[in-house]
Parts: C-alpha cells; sequence; structure tokens
C-alpha cells in the first residue's frame, strides 16, 4: 500500500523592492490616482549622477556586468541604483566609476546634491538619503587629435 505524502508549500521569501520593480509613490488628486514607477526615479538618478564632472560611468562587479551583459542579464544602470521607497520619501543608493585625478569627495557630494535636486524637482518626492559608493577610479578618455598634415 503506498501511504500519501502530504507537500506543504514554502512560501518564497519577499524580494526587496528595488527600483524595476517598485512603484514609488501613489498620490490621488480628484481627477484619480497618480502613480510614479521606480524606473522613473531610477532614470533621474542616473541622468543626475552622469551629469556630474568626474563621474565617468555608473558602476557594478565588472565581471558580474560582463556576465550579465552575456546572457542578457539586467543592464549596468539597474545594478548600480538602489531605490527605497516609503510611501512620497524615496532613498538612493549609487555605484559609481570616477576619472583619475577628480576629488573623491567633491565628486560625491556633487552627485549628491545633483540626485537630491533633480528626484525632488521632477517627483516632488522627498529624499531621505543618497549614497554614494565610488567603486572605480578610471583613466581619463583618450581623446584622439587630427594629425597635421605637412
Amino acid at each position: 500500500m503506498k501511504q500519501a505524502v502530504s507537500k506543504q508549500a514554502v512560501p518564497k521569501p519577499e524580494k526587496p523592492a528595488t527600483a524595476p520593480e517598485a512603484t514609488a509613490c501613489e498620490k490621488g488628486t480628484e481627477l484619480g490616482l497618480i502613480k510614479i514607477h521606480g524606473n522613473v526615479v531610477s532614470s533621474i538618478v542616473r541622468r543626475a549622477a552622469l551629469s556630474i564632472p568626474g563621474v565617468s560611468r555608473l558602476s557594478g562587479s565588472s565581471f558580474v556586468d560582463n556576465i550579465a551583459e552575456i546572457v542578457g542579464s539586467r543592464k549596468i544602470h539597474d545594478r548600480a541604483i538602489a531605490i527605497e521607497i516609503d510611501e512620497d520619501k524615496v532613498a538612493v543608493e549609487v555605484k559609481l566609476n570616477i576619472i583619475f585625478g577628480y576629488s573623491v569627495p567633491e565628486v560625491a557630494g556633487q552627485v549628491q546634491s545633483a540626485i537630491i535636486e533633480e528626484v525632488e524637482k521632477v517627483t516632488g518626492m522627498t529624499v531621505t538619503r543618497v549614497n554614494v559608493i565610488i567603486q572605480e577610479i578610471e583613466d581619463a578618455p583618450v581623446t584622439e587629435s587630427p594629425e597635421t598634415e605637412e
């Protein structure tokens, strides 16, 4: 005789909300509901960070980024930006590479200010903190000058 074995479903642990899955903010108006998706905040963070002189690029783990690009996983900027949302408040963490010769504290401070200003201006949300993690210092890009013919 066979005995029936009961299987209990084990609940999967919930993943923390990151930029691509998070609904950043819901506001009700007399006209209806306004939702700002986490991707919007992530995009604003990326643009603000890259607008600062000395910022080379968003960063992640070089090894992981290379593997992820090959297998078609999330883009680098998705892994370099983490967003935490609590109603109309947002906390940001961004990982960057900067160009050699720039002051790390100055660039990081400018990135923090730019992110706070842009996110608050565009979304109306309050930015509670911006953590800037400098992962690498890269050589300045070499610009090729046109050769003069004599």
